[in-house]
């Protein structure tokens, strides 16, 4: 939100507009940095230059819609609302944010209408897009995914929003209980004796009919979660580039180990993220699987956003233990 430079007398109508439209009250050390110039390197290496911590932010991907209310910041605008909702329950909305639009192509109106300070966008947005955007403000283009280095470039994202949003206090605390449910998380499995086993996670899609499976190999976000909570990753197909994600289909997981325990992801609000119980309960190859037969088949709750920040993580985390030592 742009600063309000609001005398005494205006101070109590002035917080009436900011929990309307979306802000954050900044801890006091960040407040004081309020009135110096920032000065970012995006993701595609454009300069980002602030007045100061934005306050007013618009969100064009949920992993950066996340990233900012983690840190304290409510959007004032973000991209499919109702979709954030149904598929982010580890860090709701706390506002009721202009929604700008879809994910891949923000409505630039409603962009500009709401007047933000600061566009957190990522570079799976087309550069045009880009362009138009930072003709409204200034635009801090994230990396949203980096199958080289997934908790890397997850953590890397929020320390330059957070530096872009003067809350990097909070970013650091996010961190630090980040790392101490993977810690957790690791000792509970290796606890029941899951250090090292076989584990592959996936969601899928039915398309006209026909059952699509995209697996989560060790370049994804969570495919590297699961690493770090001393899991083997059971995939043996090639993830792209980014986010580390394959493709197969049912006949594709017969190549899976027999003791691997198989976890899955869907969303009863979108019927066709949910094929394993649904098309798939009938099918023959699926039936047949040693871990299906084995009673080796989890399904993870709703609202779990592969693709988030570290509270989302940390729910995929807290998941990911009870499904396998219940």
């Amino acid at each position: 939100m742009r600063r309000l430079l609001l005398t005494a007398a205006v101070a109590s109508a002035a917080a009436l507009t900011l929990t309307s439209c979306g802000t954050t009250e900044p801890a006091a050390d960040d407040a004081k940095k309020g009135a110096e110039p920032i000065t970012l390197t995006d993701a595609t290496g454009a300069k980002v230059k602030l007045d100061g911590p934005a306050k007013k932010v618009v969100g064009t991907e949920w992993n950066v819609v996340e990233s900012l209310i983690s840190l304290g910041v409510d959007p004032a605008g973000v991209a499919d609302v109702k979709g954030y909702k149904t598929w982010d329950t580890a860090v709701p909305l706390k506002n009721s944010p202009k929604d700008i639009g879809t994910r891949g192509e923000p409505s630039m109106d409603t962009v500009a209408s709401v007047k933000p300070d600061l566009i957190v966008a990522t570079t799976d947005l087309p550069e045009a897009a880009v362009k138009q955007l930072r003709k409204v403000a200034p635009v801090l283009a994230v990396k949203p995914a980096d199958a080289a280095d997934p908790i890397g470039q997850m953590t890397k994202n929020l320390d330059l929003i957070a530096e872009a949003t003067g809350t990097t206090e909070k970013s650091a605390e996010l961190k630090k209980d980040f790392e101490a449910k993977l810690a957790e998380g690791r000792k509970k499995l290796a606890k029941a004796d899951l250090k090292g086993a076989d584990f592959a996670f996936a969601d899928g899609y039915v398309t006209s009919n026909q059952v699509s499976i995209r697996p989560f190999t060790s370049g994804s976000l969570v495919g590297a979660v699961n690493e770090e909570l001393g899991l083997k990753n059971a995939w043996k197909v090639k993830g792209d580039k980014a986010y580390g994600l394959g493709a197969t289909d049912v006949e594709g997981l017969t190549e899976l180990s027999d003791d691997t325990h198989f976890a899955y992801i869907g969303n009863d609000g979108d019927k066709a993220s949910t094929p394993f119980t649904g098309k798939l309960a009938k099918d023959k190859v699926w039936t047949s699987l040693p871990f299906v037969k084995k009673d080796n088949v989890h399904r993870l709750p709703d609202g779990i956003w592969m693709f988030g920040g570290p509270e989302s993580m940390n729910q995929y985390v807290d998941s990911v233990v009870e499904a396998l030592t219940k």
